[in-house]
């Protein structure tokens, strides 16, 4: 995958790793690599990692076969994987980043997971003389290849300094926004806001349609408005025209909605829109959409 070109902050370089190259992994890394850090890469799927290494490949990327050998002498390991099984395996299971690293080493998690894990390993990382940052992402993968993403961290203030200028080489805002935990928090909520927005939208276009209306015309007039949001301005076309092949899959928007009704469980919220948006989206997966963009909950509005 190539990255667009764009201008670096000058950072001291860092040696650094990144565990996890999907697609959101695979460029943030990347962008690691193009601002001048010393990066090594883990795949759980070793040829993703040498083809990772093929496209930035220098002098100053390698490859390793685990994540402890990949983390062995970093200063800042990062991390972006599946779910919470994931997390653990890459931190604490065999051969696990923790047991590699060295002494104030800051692991940094781009993994949308639950707030649990998240204290669970800041606290194993203190014990180890470490430290943790949970700090997951939005933007999806065309925040990632661009190097425009948000990063919502929860952790200390220290280590979090230490961190943020270098994930600025893939990012355009990284924000402390409280203590560890916070930022898995406050991803759920970002992903509680794009649901209710989505769904909003989609009933919007099919009402719109029926109506009629020419969609295109329309959103151009409501877009200036009130009702103005980025799903509107991004995806608004796109959905009438039954195009879904963009970034964030159904699948991990469903995964993601889990670890929010969990947590709403868990603290006692009352979610109902978001518990229904949650069922459409199942509707949408057993439509053949598990891999189509968020934005597909039109599709069971208009399809069939």
């Amino acid at each position: 995958m190539n990255t667009p070109t764009r201008t670096y902050d000058a950072v001291p370089a860092q040696t650094v790793a990144f565990l996890g190259l999907g697609v959101m992994g695979h460029p943030m890394a990347g962008h690691l690599a193009r601002a001048g850090h010393r990066v090594t890469v883990y795949n759980r799927t070793a040829a993703k990692a040498a083809d990772w290494a093929k496209t930035y490949g220098d002098a100053s990327v390698k490859t390793a076969d685990t994540p402890q050998l990949a983390a062995a002498g970093a200063d800042i390991v990062f991390a972006c994987v599946g779910n919470d099984a994931d997390l653990q395996q890459v931190t604490t299971g065999a051969d696990g980043a923790f047991a590699g690293m060295k002494p104030g080493a800051v692991f940094v998690d781009h993994t949308t997971a639950s707030a649990e894990i998240a204290r669970q390993l800041h606290g194993e990382a203190l014990r180890r003389g470490l430290q943790f940052i949970d700090a997951p992402v939005s933007g999806g993968q065309a925040g990632a290849v661009n190097g425009a993403l948000t990063v919502m961290c929860g952790g200390d203030a220290t280590p979090f300094a230490r961190i943020k200028p270098v994930a600025m080489a893939f990012s355009k805002a990284v924000t402390l926004v409280g203590g560890s935990g916070a930022g898995q928090l406050a991803k759920m909520v970002n992903q509680v806001c794009i649901a209710g927005l989505v769904q909003g939208l989609s009933e919007a276009l099919a009402f719109g349609q029926r109506a009629g209306l020419d969609l295109p015309l329309v959103l151009d007039v409501i877009g200036k408005g009130a009702a103005q949001s980025w799903q509107m301005d991004n995806r608004g076309k796109t959905m009438v025209e039954g195009k879904f092949d963009f970034g964030f899959a159904v699948d991990w928007m469903r995964k993601d909605l889990g670890l929010v009704l969990e947590e709403a469980r868990r603290n006692g919220a009352q979610l109902p829109v978001t518990a229904l948006v949650d069922q459409f989206y199942a509707e949408v997966q057993t439509m053949g959409g598990q891999r189509w963009d968020t934005s597909s909950l039109i599709a069971r509005l208009t399809r069939g």
